[in-house]
């Protein structure tokens, strides 16, 4: 018995599994998971649609007659179908701009869709374009402007904040779930003076709709990137401080443009712009061009940011002919560039591999999923990434992406590719997070490698991709 004891214990010790290297541990701060699912879509629609649309201007102010309201054809279908069919996931709808009109019949107030002429005072616009994204599959924001010039409370901070209150929690309890609630600090030079109590309305949303992330200036999950061009900074932390940040505060832009390495708070940048010079639709406007879109593209969604597109309705309550054919030009850009990933069946190598272990290794930046990584030992700062593509090939757009589940870590890195017997640099750049997008001249090349200068841990990579953007080429 007590040889057959031994040799269980010795059949045991030989097939006991060897010890997996450990996963290298978190830079803190780290994203959510509601973060982490918002900055994963990388497109939202914007919907600017009020009074405004009717009158011609971009600021009502509040004296609006509701009987100007009336959209002739009216179709939240449209916006949610050309919202899906051009890739975007959320779409935010202004439920209430600085005018005070309510797209839904709210008890709080007598200046909403409850009465206008538009379907006998009986319609809805929430309600609408919650049931469209919903059979789309697409998901709802909802936008609740803070100043409202025809609230007769505006000015008494106690009663203007319960007042708002009461309005948001119509918003967040009728309409079924609620994935970004869109807060911003515009106040103009007239407005009374008033104190938003925005620690309730967050609380009030957290309490209510808790996957919902919450955008400002000041976050606390989203942050305004600084401007309404669509472009975040070349440097693009998705880090900083949010106590150095107040909704509406004055000379802050480039803060918010940039963030800031090793900040505590984790906060990304939403770019927000529209797709004609004003938020809402005007009968003398056109849509940007293709290649505005694109640039906008490469320097919002390529810069770690996601790109927040508004589409005005047109005073039919549909989206206007041009705008659509845009998107789906603009969709069909992306397609044609991004769906084709030039490195896909490259061989990869690297200076250094975590431990030595496989999953660690450098295939994993080319498996199209960024939960699976590259790393370095954890005393290394930096490394090197070389892509063998098997043949000259032909591109002139890199992709990077950092798995942001674990920080955002690279301060510094050039991309180079093996021409004439050595490396010739094509590519420098800051930050990474989670999608840098450079584009370079159009190169030909066989080998191409990314060598990370400066981290602040050890470096990690999710993917790499090769493209060739014959749309906006050189």
């Amino acid at each position: 018995m007590k040889h057959l004891l031994s040799l269980c214990c010795l059949a045991l010790i030989v097939t006991a599994p060897a010890a997996q290297t450990p996963d290298p541990l978190p830079l803190l701060p780290i994203p959510t998971a509601r973060q982490l699912a918002w900055q994963e879509q990388e497109l939202i629609l914007f919907v600017h649609f009020t009074v405004n649309t009717f009158t011609d201007r971009e600021w009502g102010d509040g004296t609006e007659d509701p009987a100007i309201f009336n959209p002739t054809d009216f179709d939240a279908r449209q916006w949610a179908r050309v919202a899906r069919e051009t890739g975007f996931q959320t779409v935010i709808l202004t439920a209430k701009h600085h005018d005070g009109f309510a797209l839904w019949p709210s008890r709080y107030t007598d200046h909403s869709v409850a009465a206008s002429p538009w379907m006998d005072g009986r319609g809805d616009v929430v309600r609408a374009l919650a049931e469209a994204v919903e059979a789309q599959g697409l998901r709802l924001g909802l936008y609740l402007s803070p100043w409202d010039r025809h609230e007769p409370t505006y000015g008494d901070t106690r009663a203007y904040n319960q007042f708002y209150l009461s309005q948001l929690r119509e918003l967040l309890t009728r309409y079924g779930p609620v994935h970004e609630v869109w807060f911003d600090g515009a106040k103009g030079a007239d407005a009374k003076d008033m104190v938003y109590d925005f620690e309730a309305f967050w609380a009030t949303v957290r309490q209510l709709q808790p996957q919902a992330v919450l955008f400002s200036d000041a976050g606390p999950d989203v942050r305004w990137i600084g401007n309404e061009h669509g472009f975040a900074g070349e440097t693009n932390w998705s880090t900083y401080d949010r106590s150095k940040v107040g909704v509406g505060m004055p000379g802050i832009s480039d803060y918010l443009n940039t963030g800031e390495e090793g900040a505590p708070d984790w906060v990304p940048g939403e770019c927000d712009v529209s797709i004609r010079p004003g938020w809402f639709w005007h009968p003398d406007e056109q849509p940007k061009t293709l290649d505005e879109l694109m640039e906008i593209y490469y320097k919002s969604v390529g810069r770690n940011c996601v790109l927040l597109l508004n589409v005005p309705p047109d005073r039919t309550g549909r989206f206007a002919e041009e705008d659509v054919a845009r998107l789906y030009a603009f969709r069909d850009a992306l397609n044609r560039i991004f769906t084709r990933d030039l490195a896909l069946h490259a061989t990869a190598s690297a200076s250094n591999v975590r431990g030595g272990d496989a999953r660690f290794g450098p295939a994993r930046v080319l498996d199209h999923d960024t939960d699976t990584y590259w790393a370095t030992d954890d005393d290394q700062t930096g490394g090197t990434l070389t892509l063998d593509l098997g043949e000259p090939t032909t591109f002139n757009v890199i992709r990077l992406q950092e798995p942001i589940q674990l920080g955002q870590r690279v301060r510094a890195y050039r991309v180079e590719v093996w021409q004439e017997g050595a490396w010739q640099p094509i590519s420098r750049g800051t930050t990474i997070g989670y999608k840098k997008l450079d584009r370079v001249p159009t190169v030909t090349a066989r080998r191409v490698r990314v060598v990370i200068e400066d981290a602040r841990a050890c470096p990690l990579l999710a993917e790499v991709g090769l493209h060739l953007d014959e749309v906006t080429a050189d």
